[in-house]
């Protein structure tokens, strides 16, 4: 059970890690010669065109180091840049080592005041700020490059599979300041530690740039009994690594990426009670999800209504002991996984007449995202958090995960292509940028950000909004396996369709969408439900929006459960409420409890008789 919001935020669309670069009006200016077979810096370095096909030689890393220390990455930023270029339009597949030589040289050239400034309007732009979070920070003069000693510098500079992984994994919702002061605080406890487990440093750099949101793991224990507080990173780092080391964990942790890893580190359980459960909870792996089933169901908790965590600890041992709700049941199956260095998820969602909260796990054959999950009561939907930006998962995301695609080759390519097509936009050379796209969706057509690039360079260029269409629909049947994908380019679609007055054509869309994912995604045809809704509730007056919603509950209501009250009902009753009108307020609600599927003493009919309550003391 679980008493917490069902709504979802949904993310924004980022495109970070490339700038246009300044003029230099101090310093040495790198400049092409592509006539001449070169690429070269006016006085002490030359990069040959012939250098361009293959990775970076030491002596090449060296050079531009020492340059760099001497007069700040801004200074080698401009040339590496050029190269990138030249790189990527000698041979696009040859072109990433040069590309990420490019961007830690860009990435460290920036200012801390500009990336703290460009961190905190992703985070805006997403919704993942919470009251855990900062509100000011005090920031040295200088660049992000100072964060970095030489040293690991020129070790990042020169492992070329981290560096891919690095940017492949960094967000623009991630501290920058942060991540790489991380990375450095684990690199100077151990280098030689850092270099084996690299990818469980970045792990614990993106997860532990901010604290947690006050509501995580979960929002029914008191902050007193579970501290929402991660460990200090170097703490966090030798702990698993002995672990691993040890031969304790699960999985081996050098084999996972810091994708997976993340699911590992993300936990404010103490190390003494992860310690406790490697001794005492030890289900093999391929049955993890009967540590679940071992915290024995509080029936009386339930009856009672009493969600929140009752006892005065909430260890490991004591939940185990005592018993627990769901989300207990949950939380525990949860950090045995990770106590064994297994990357778990906390799962919670709403089934027909209530609220449930499961786990998943990385078993040894892949994810298993149900461990838990009750399966006759048709939970539509599990909404688990990605810890290192807080936010809601997409379901995408988690299939992604699953599917482990991102890891072949031919992503890789299309990845390459959609990062010069953003840096070619950004340039303002559209037509390069739309060939760079199109090369990206057609060598992996899951890869997502190609086709949000595809879209929003076709947008900048002004091309006809036909063949804008034409492309989102292509997206649609490229993603058609990821219904809220699907369902994200089809929003896009029908916005585009009113927005030239096909009202009848986007309408006909909507209902599409809600008929396709009605059987297997039952969440998100309530979310579409939940949009034309909304549009009544903004445009129609009273009369309009009680005609829409008693359509849209006799249609698609029917034996709907607590989502489709969630999304649909109680918007439209406070909407109702708010404007006076609480008869009609009160009638809305009664249709809604003649049609959804409502059982007596049941979670739903409580809370539609708690709304209830409150309509009666409305005036």
């Amino acid at each position: 059970m679980r008493t917490v919001s069902q709504a979802r935020q949904r993310a924004g669309f980022f495109f970070g890690g490339l700038r246009r670069t300044q003029p230099l009006r101090i310093g040495v200016v790198f400049a092409v010669a592509l006539f001449a077979g070169t690429v070269a810096r006016a006085a002490e370095l030359t990069i040959r065109a012939d250098e361009l096909g293959r990775p970076p030689s030491r002596e090449r890393l060296d050079e531009l180091h020492a340059a760099a220390q001497r007069g700040g990455w801004g200074v080698v930023e401009p040339g590496l840049r050029l190269a990138a270029i030249s790189a990527y339009e000698r041979e696009p597949g040859l072109a990433a080592p040069w590309f990420n030589l490019f961007r830690w040289a860009a990435l460290w050239a920036t200012p801390r005041r500009r990336a703290i400034e460009q961190w905190t309007k992703a985070i805006e732009a997403a919704g993942g700020g919470h009251a855990n979070m900062a509100n000011r920070y005090e920031l040295k003069p200088g660049a992000l490059g100072a964060e970095v000693s030489p040293e690991l510098q020129r070790w990042l500079l020169g492992n070329l599979d981290f560096a891919q992984e690095f940017f492949a994994t960094l967000s623009p919702q991630d501290q920058p300041v942060a991540v790489l002061g991380i990375l450095q605080q684990v690199y100077a406890d151990n280098p030689a530690l850092f270099a084996e487990y690299a990818s469980l440093a970045l792990a614990i750099a993106v997860v532990y740039d901010v604290p947690p949101p006050p509501d995580w793991p979960h929002g029914q224990v008191s902050p007193l009994l579970l501290p929402r507080r991660l460990p200090l990173p170097v703490d966090a780092f030798r702990h698993w690594t002995q672990m691993d080391r040890a031969g304790v964990a699960a999985h081996r942790l050098r084999r996972l990426t810091a994708a997976e890893l993340k699911f590992v580190v993300d936990t404010s359980t103490p190390f003494t009670e992860l310690q406790w459960a490697q001794r005492n909870v030890t289900p093999p792996l391929a049955q993890l999800a009967t540590a679940y089933t071992m915290v024995r169901y509080r029936n009386d908790r339930l009856t009672q209504s009493r969600f929140d965590w009752p006892l005065r600890s909430y260890s490991l041992e004591t939940i185990l002991r005592e018993g627990g709700i769901c989300v207990d049941q949950a939380y525990f199956a949860a950090q045995v996984g990770k106590a064994r260095g297994v990357p778990t998820l906390l799962f919670r969602g709403a089934g027909l007449d209530g609220r449930h909260a499961w786990f998943g796990f990385l078993s040894p054959n892949g994810w298993v995202l149900d461990a838990g999950r009750y399966a006759e009561q048709k939970f539509v939907a599990g909404q688990a958090r990605d810890p290192q930006t807080w936010r809601e998962f997409t379901d995408h995301e988690l299939l992604f995960l699953s599917e482990r695609f991102r890891a072949a080759p031919l992503y890789r390519l299309s990845a390459i292509h959609a990062d010069y097509a953003e840096l070619y936009w950004r340039d303002g050379r559209l037509e390069n940028a739309l060939r760079a796209a199109r090369e990206s969706v057609n060598r992996e057509p899951r890869n997502v950000r190609g086709w949000q690039v595809l879209v929003a360079v076709q947008t900048a260029a002004k091309l006809p909004v036909r063949e804008q269409e034409n492309t989102l629909r292509e997206a649609m049947r490229a993603l058609q396996r990821y219904p809220d994908l699907e369902r994200e380019f089809g929003q896009q679609l029908t916005a585009s369709l009113r927005q030239r007055g096909e009202v009848d054509q986007a309408g006909a869309e909507d209902l599409r969408l809600v008929r396709k994912f009605q059987e297997g995604r039952g969440d998100l045809s309530i979310q579409q439900v939940r949009e034309m809704m909304l549009r009544s509730l903004q445009t129609d007056e009273v009369e309009g929006t009680i005609r829409v919603y008693r359509r849209l509950l006799d249609v698609h209501g029917r034996n709907a459960g607590i989502e489709f009250y969630d999304q649909v009902v109680v918007p439209v009753v406070e909407h109702l409420r708010r404007r006076g009108q609480v008869p009609a307020a009160r009638e809305a609600l009664e249709r809604a409890r003649r049609t959804l599927r409502v059982e007596k003493g049941q979670q739903l009919d409580r809370e539609m008789a708690a709304l209830a309550q409150r309509l009666r003391g409305a005036k």
